[in-house]
């Protein structure tokens, strides 16, 4: 378990969706972010005080997280010289990324100095079985997307807090850098090595009899040139009774690809169930799931009529509208 309080970092982001690590923790786990630090010149915030190391230390902060995500996953020198400043202050360091805080000699080295531990989230676990498409027992979900970073993490934690609050037995089932960080456990899906991506689903999200449902996080997107073969592997080992797409707004190429414009939300919608049911003949949509942050509050309501219009499924901003009405959708139809 990696020790709280945290002290998120956002190093030289100036997109706010490369802090989305930072964001969600601070959205999903309030209290257990307890504060921020960026490079000068920063204009990226999550909306935590922000605070230097010393401050941060004094504050109670055990731990410093890196807040933000990029393409690759790579850390730069920036990066480095804090994790190595964050280590000398006293704290532990974790990290999402795919590059290995331990696999830095100087970092490693000065962990080892300081007694404090090094957190990579994104290390997948050992020994994760190949996929086998056998049919299971159990309540599934899975988010899918138009691309990638559209909310799929912020959607199922909603889905998640919304069964639970009409007392259904619901369980995150993280996939994702930032989703682990939240959950406290999961399967990081993009660091597993192809012929394992189904299989690891499938272990993540096991047979269950309650009645209950695991929510699978969602990564990439079908029509992402770099990330469709993740998302892939996710539908085929989900073996997802429901799915739920999620979508930005406003968005029209495909994010890090920008010669690849974002789908249609009905040849999305098709595309996915069309590879779920290869696993799972049965599965249905339930609802529309959108990131309407960037409309005015009545234009984004009557962006999800239109939806609705479009597709006959109940489309909500979980963040500014909730997801009752998916909710109601996934009860509905999928009543046991």
């Amino acid at each position: 378990m990696i020790p709280g309080p945290y002290l998120v970092y956002l190093g030289a982001v100036t997109d706010p969706l490369a802090a989305k690590t930072a964001r969600g923790i601070a959205f999903w786990r309030p209290g257990l972010a307890i504060a921020e630090v960026a490079e000068p010149g920063c204009p990226v915030t999550v909306g935590l005080p922000r605070m230097s190391l010393a401050e941060a230390v004094a504050a109670g902060a055990r731990t410093s997280v890196l807040g933000y995500a990029n393409a690759g996953g790579v850390m730069d020198a920036g990066t480095v010289a804090f994790c190595l400043e964050a280590l000398r202050a006293g704290l532990h360091v974790a990290s999402g990324l795919h590059a290995r805080l331990a696999g830095n000699p100087a970092i490693r080295a000065a962990a080892e100095t300081a007694g404090l531990s090094l957190f990579d989230v994104r290390e997948p676990p050992a020994s994760l079985p190949l996929g086998t498409g056998r049919r299971r027992a159990g309540n599934r979900l899975l988010t899918v997307g138009t691309d990638c970073a559209v909310g799929k993490m912020y959607s199922t934690l909603a889905i998640e807090r919304e069964l639970r609050r009409r007392g259904v037995a619901a369980d995150f089932r993280a996939t994702g850098q930032t989703g682990i960080l939240i959950a406290g456990s999961g399967v990081p899906i993009d660091a597993v090595i192809a012929d394992f991506i189904a299989g690891a689903a499938e272990w993540l999200s096991p047979e269950r009899h309650d009645g209950g449902w695991d929510l699978i996080e969602g990564q990439g997107s079908l029509f992402h040139p770099s990330y469709a073969g993740v998302s892939l592997g996710l539908l085929h080992g989900a073996q997802a009774r429901a799915l739920v797409l999620c979508h930005e707004a406003g968005r029209e190429t495909i994010r890090h690809a920008g010669d690849y414009p974002v789908p249609a939300l009905a040849e999305c919608l098709a595309r996915n169930l069309e590879a779920a049911r290869l696993t799972s003949p049965d599965v249905i949509a339930v609802g529309v799931a959108v990131n309407t942050s960037a409309l005015p509050a009545q234009e984004a309501q009557a962006y999800c009529r239109r939806v609705e219009d479009e597709l006959g499924l109940p489309c909500q901003d979980p963040v500014a509208m909730g997801v009752d009405r998916i909710v109601d959708r996934l009860l509905a139809c999928c009543a046991a």
